[in-house]
């Protein structure tokens, strides 16, 4: 299915909130997570607001005609990043010290359930692999909820490339989170 998919980038938020914020309560909502604070409406807006407003924020949109099949985002970390500082176990400071360039964090990923699972094919990967395949950092982290889906979608990440190095539970609101690097970007 993912063969008649076409991207369309943008590092304007404004142009795509709308559809991410209705994507994400339709895909969330799936999985029972809307009546948890964190994965609110209002609460993911507040924290797509503070991503997209950082230097280097991406956007990319998958399309099945022009229906929209799902999304990924991502900001480069910079020098003073806050992404670190909630490590369960503090990673080396040459590890962890950012300048723009080095590290892309991978804030969210979500595909509608016509385009998810072996129907898919691939879309969630193809979203991923099109944003990176334009991107300059040199690798890129993401956080994953182990206990969503028993595991399998922490599997997925995996057989992408990613390693666990770490847990962090960045708001006081969400989980706990494995903290996934895969170095090189590529």
């Amino acid at each position: 299915m993912n063969d008649t998919i076409t991207y369309r980038r943008t590092s304007n938020v404004d142009v795509v909130r709308q559809l991410i914020l209705d994507v994400h309560v339709e895909v969330r909502g799936e999985f029972g997570l809307m009546d948890r604070p964190f994965y609110q409406r209002d609460r993911f807006d507040e924290r797509l607001t503070a991503y997209s407003s950082r230097t280097g924020w991406e956007a990319v949109i998958g399309y099945h005609d022009e229906e929209p099949v799902g999304y990924v985002f991502a900001v480069p970390l910079g020098e003073n990043t806050g992404w670190w500082s909630a490590e369960q176990e503090p990673l080396a400071d040459e590890y962890i010290a950012e300048d723009g360039r080095k590290t892309l964090a991978l804030n969210e990923i979500l595909v509608r359930q016509p385009w998810r699972g072996a129907h898919g094919k691939g879309t969630a990967h193809a979203l991923h692999e099109e944003l990176l395949s334009q991107r300059q950092e040199r690798r890129v982290t993401l956080l994953v909820n182990p206990a969503l889906s028993d595991g399998r979608l922490k599997a997925v990440y995996e057989s992408w490339g990613y390693k666990q190095i770490g847990r962090q539970q960045p708001f006081d609101d969400s989980p706990v989170f494995a903290t996934m690097m895969r170095d090189p970007l590529r």
